[in-house]
């Protein structure tokens, strides 16, 4: 699809994880995993840029030395607001959409995310997502303008951590779209993001499998997985926080 939209990546990272501190700098087949998260976002189509967006202290340094390795954007701003981060890294770089995407999903896929971006620009919306992928694996690509109500409106907590609940708690203010794509997933529970020890472990043995120095597809996660089914299990009994969680 021509258009003549700017399409913005932002990626929000910080060291200051608390279930898996420092994790964005922990090595997947010999490179960091914010290493790898920024290969696979340059990979999507329609990006126009790329920011990594990280808390403005020393601590997150090394985040800034693997984003302008990788040639990308960096913005600074608050640690616990990140709709805060986000709002600002937009007013500073720009873009007609935003595709949110976080440090600790080195499995985001270039594909579907450029197939969400297709959709959202076809159906016009405020926030769109593939539903039907594993978690870790799609990305959420907002209007700037519902960022922008979001940034003004949002009054609690956990809308600023985690930079969409006001717009997914605004139905009738806000055009939502979700929706599935062709894919068929033999795992319904699998965890293709790193939040723990146990996500890091199943996210390091695929990597040391399929890394070859560029981007491999869910499908060959999927393919690797099934020759492997045992791999599942390390982080199988992992909860996920819940969007409300505040930290």
């Amino acid at each position: 699809m021509k258009n003549t939209y700017t399409i913005t990546a932002i990626i929000q990272a910080r060291m200051q994880s608390t279930r898996l501190p420092g994790k964005s700098v922990l090595p997947l087949a010999g490179k960091p995993l914010l290493y790898h998260v920024i290969e696979r976002v340059k990979a999507i189509q329609q990006v126009t840029q790329v920011v990594v967006a990280i808390p403005n202290d020393d601590d997150n340094n090394p985040l800034a030395d693997i984003a302008e390795l990788c040639n990308v954007n960096v913005f600074r701003g608050s640690l616990h607001n990140v709709l805060e981060r986000y709002f600002f890294a937009y007013k500073q770089y720009g873009g007609n959409y935003i595709v949110r995407i976080t440090a600790d999903n080195p499995f985001t896929d270039s594909h579907f995310a450029s197939v969400a971006i297709e959709e959202a620009l076809r159906t016009n919306a405020d926030l769109c997502a593939v539903k039907n992928l594993p978690l870790g694996v799609g990305v959420e690509v907002i209007a700037s303008t519902a960022l922008e109500k979001a940034y003004m409106h949002s009054t609690k907590p956990y809308h600023c951590e985690h930079v969409t609940p006001y717009i997914k708690e605004n139905p009738d203010t806000f055009k939502i779209h979700y929706f599935d794509v062709d894919f068929a997933n033999p795992f319904p529970s699998l965890r293709l993001t790193v939040d723990t020890q146990e996500d890091y472990r199943l996210a390091s043995a695929i990597y040391d499998a399929l890394y070859k120095g560029s981007v491999f597809t869910l499908s060959d996660v999927v393919a690797f997985l099934e020759k492997n089914p045992h791999l599942v299990t390390i982080n199988a009994s992992i909860q996920q926080k819940p969007m409300t969680s505040h930290e």
